[in-house]
């Protein structure tokens, strides 16, 4: 009988039973290929992270599924599998491999004590949504309030501006209609340093995100391309509340450089035995 530990950490948040969820499988050598996404799918979480050694020049190579398929890049499972890792191994800095390259998170500690990391994210391509009209009709939404534009760093995420964050929280999306589109709906408001969002991403097997790090940075830039933040500077984002898991995002873009930064506590340890 094989034994399969993991980690279970919240992420997004510096204290347990709030943010955004994952499972990090922390030796995934003898995992067979058929039964990684079987694992994801019984976890049930946003992401499932399974850990194998280096291919290349990173600490070591990550592979992210959601419970109905696997992606090459995603904030959360990065950032809890920097925590979960880099702390044992004593690192300031870790090196993780992903689908779309290696991503560098920088680590803040208090004592031995992780506390903060920052990831540098692949930069975003950005072209118009070409479904804009859909999409708002699924949203239960008349327009946006900047151009729905669509970014891609691995995953892909639309964004819709709101005027207000009260009505960013009152949203009840069609998700049927939400699940014909094969990219993550993020819907926000805010100004300033300060901003609240939601992400759908029924297609991919979750309805709402708790907390989206790939999702973040791309915000961060949609506000600087438009005007509304200054290339460079930190803003607070705040998601999951709706859904019982509310976290927070901090992230900084400018014309070069996106960087998505959080806490992350580790809350329990187990084993498969299959």
């Amino acid at each position: 009988m094989a034994a399969f530990r993991y980690v279970l950490a919240d992420v997004f948040t510096d204290r347990p039973l709030a943010g955004n969820q994952l499972a990090v499988f922390t030796d995934a050598r003898e995992i067979p290929e058929p039964m990684l996404q079987p694992l994801a799918r019984e976890m049930n979480l946003s992401e499932t992270v399974f850990v194998y050694p280096p291919q290349g020049d990173g600490h070591v190579h990550i592979r992210i599924f959601t419970p109905t398929t696997e992606l090459p890049f995603a904030g959360h499972p990065v950032l809890g599998s920097a925590f979960v890792l880099a702390g044992p191994l004593q690192l300031q800095v870790i090196h993780l491999e992903t689908g779309v390259g290696i991503v560098p998170v920088r680590l803040e500690r208090e004592e031995a004590r992780i506390v903060f990391g920052w990831m540098e994210q692949p930069y975003p391509a950005v072209e118009p949504f070409p479904d804009e009209a859909r999409l708002l009709e699924a949203l239960h939404l008349e327009r946006s309030e900047l151009p729905v534009e669509l970014y891609d760093n691995g995953p892909r995420f639309v964004y819709v501006a709101l005027d207000g964050e009260q009505h960013v929280g009152e949203l009840e999306p069609d998700l049927s209609a939400l699940g014909r589109f094969d990219v993550g709906i993020n819907c926000f408001a805010g100004s300033g340093a300060s901003w609240k969002t939601r992400m759908f991403a029924p297609a991919f097997g979750v309805a709402e995100d708790p907390a989206t790090g790939s999702a973040a940075g791309p915000l961060c830039l949609h506000l600087v391309r438009h005007g509304l933040v200054e290339p460079g500077a930190e803003i607070r984002i705040a998601q999951g509340a709706e859904i019982g898991r509310p976290s927070i995002l901090h992230a900084r873009a400018d014309d070069s450089r996106v960087e998505v930064g959080g806490s992350a506590v580790i809350v329990a340890r187990g084993e498969f035995r299959l």
